[in-house]
C-alpha cells in the first residue's frame, strides 16, 4: 500500500493489506509491515500469513514463481485504487487486471 491505495509495485510495498474472506465476505481486514526487501523474502512471508490471493499492480517474475510455488494465486496488474475496494471488487467477481506494471 501506498497510504489507502494499491502501490505500483510489490516488493517495495512499505504496507500490506490483508483481508480475511470466507464464503465470498469479508471477516476482517488488517494492515502488516512486510520484512525488509530482499529476493524472496517478501513472498515467502506471505505464504506463511497464510495468504492465497494476491492482489498487485507489479511484480516481477521471481517473485511470481515462488508466490506459485507457494501455492498463491497472482492477480498483476490490478487497478490503482483504495485496497478495501479491490478486496470488495475481488470478492463480487468484478476486480480488474491485465498488464504488469513491473518490466524487469
Amino acid at each position: 500500500l501506498e497510504g489507502e491505495v494499491l502501490a505500483h509495485h510489490f516488493g517495495h510495498s512499505k504496507l500490506f493489506f490483508f483481508a480475511e474472506i470466507e464464503e465470498n465476505k469479508i471477516l476482517r481486514t488488517y494492515n502488516a509491515v512486510p520484512p525488509p526487501h530482499a529476493e524472496g523474502v517478501i513472498p515467502n512471508w506471505l505464504a506463511e500469513e497464510k495468504t492465497t490471493d494476491l492482489l498487485v499492480g507489479g511484480v516481477g517474475p521471481k517473485a511470481i514463481k515462488i508466490l506459485n510455488d507457494r501455492n498463491i494465486n497472482v492477480y498483476i496488474g490490478v487497478e490503482v485504487a483504495k485496497a478495501s475496494k479491490l478486496v470488495s471488487d475481488f470478492t463480487s467477481n468484478t476486480l480488474k487486471y491485465g498488464e504488469n506494471y513491473c518490466h524487469h
